[in-house]
């Protein structure tokens, strides 16, 4: 039998992206996985394309934990602009884009040795736009990008960030369209790389699920700050998208090729929260520590063949 072909997806959500960064640290230190050798493919949206390209590029999830708890109040940093508020995005990009540069330099995606998959919202235009590092021959557009670019694009959510331009596109968030990329990832693997559903295997971190609810009685008002709730649809939109790809995964693979590493809260999870990294280390360690042997498990095939 072949080796499996791994595929490591990590959702987007804000500073929540904590969870994955801190569940992959300990995959690697405890666990004693190589993350770089371990997965044949690697995909992140939003917040989960700084994990992942930082697992594609080698770099050791101690720095991506410690780029978390040491920038996400500079990078989440409001304006300082009282009488246009509502006309501008919450934050500059300004420091999130110098922290990636500080981490990735000017790597081009051409530089990027594994297979990494990183989704986009072309607003511009009206479509999706995936940034793809050149491991089919077909990959032309994107090999000359900035791979910082790229994660800057992924991250800048609407009403957050402001697009951003990369080339001729302006591009936002990939959670618009596909804050859980597995999905993506694995179509790519199979269509693209030819690998059959059967041989491929997937690791997909969530960033945390809120449970949104909005009753079953018709209200009078349903207006986005009265019955939407800004927050709250947010969550909404990006934990159902997530569990839909992740239910459509199920159905393309075998079930027993996917392992989803995700928690449940009724606790308001706003992506830009940047007091809550302590409670979402304390789930991530959690769940690490009630489903290590699981993980270890689905990994070990891997383990054999980098060993």
């Amino acid at each position: 039998m072949s080796k499996p072909f791994y595929i490591l997806s990590i959702d987007g959500g804000g500073i929540r992206g904590i969870v994955p960064a801190h569940i992959l640290h300990k995959i690697e230190t405890a666990l004693d996985f190589n993350l770089l050798e371990m997965f044949d493919m690697i995909t992140g949206t939003s917040t989960g394309s700084i994990v992942a390209a930082a697992v594609a590029t080698c770099k050791r999830m101690e720095t991506i934990l410690d780029l978390y708890k040491k920038h996400s109040y500079a990078i989440f940093k409001r304006r300082w602009i009282r009488k246009y508020w509502m006309l501008t995005s919450k934050y500059k990009s300004d420091s999130l884009s110098q922290i990636l540069k500080d981490e990735f330099g000017d790597m081009l995606l051409q530089d990027v040795k594994k297979p990494l998959i990183i989704p986009a919202s072309d607003i511009g235009n009206g479509g999706v736009h995936v940034f793809k590092s050149p491991y089919h021959n077909d990959f032309l557009r994107d090999k000359n990008i900035r791979l910082r670019d790229a994660v800057l694009a992924s991250c800048s959510a609407p009403t957050f960030f402001d697009p951003y331009k990369v080339s001729e596109y302006l591009l936002a968030d990939g959670g618009l369209w596909a804050n859980n990329p597995a999905f993506v990832a694995v179509v790519e693997a199979q269509k693209r790389l030819g690998h059959k559903p059967e041989n491929i295997k997937v690791l997909s971190i969530g960033t945390g699920s809120v449970k949104t609810f909005y009753g079953c009685d018709k209200r009078s008002w349903w207006g986005f700050i009265t019955g939407w709730r800004r927050s709250a649809l947010i969550e909404l939109i990006l934990s159902l998208q997530s569990q839909s790809a992740y239910n459509y995964l199920e159905l393309l693979l075998p079930k027993a090729n996917v392992l989803r590493l995700d928690f449940e809260t009724d606790i308001a999870l706003p992506l830009d929260d940047c007091k809550k990294i302590s409670y979402l280390i304390s789930r991530a360690d959690k769940m690490f520590m009630h489903r290590s042997t699981e993980i270890r498990d689905f990994l070990k095939s891997t383990k054999k063949e980098v060993g």
